[in-house]
């Protein structure tokens, strides 16, 4: 069985107003990973995704790339405990 985890996102660039939230969910429906991504007021977007290790490493690749209007600055990824807490991924609004 593959190994499961947990990794929170945050990235930095043009990621708000260019559908990144979005094409975030896209891309981690096609992945398989649960988890959310949200606004946040100092522009940038924080993502917390779960799912298979495998997975998740190409879904943080494709976070560095973003859609087509997006510029992406940096991405900061921690790891963090699998909870398995999400039955979906979705997008939020904004977070404080």
């Amino acid at each position: 069985m593959a190994e499961k985890i947990r990794i929170h996102l945050f990235v930095s660039g043009r990621v708000q107003g260019v559908l990144f939230r979005q094409h975030a969910r896209a891309k981690a429906l096609e992945l398989g990973l649960t988890g959310w991504a949200r606004n946040l007021l100092d522009e940038r977007v924080e993502i917390i995704a779960e799912g298979e290790k495998e997975n998740i490493e190409k879904f943080i690749e494709r976070c560095k790339k973003g859609p087509p209007l997006a510029k992406i600055g940096h991405v900061d990824a921690v790891g963090e405990e699998y909870k398995g807490e999400f039955k979906e991924f979705s997008v939020r609004e904004f977070g404080f």
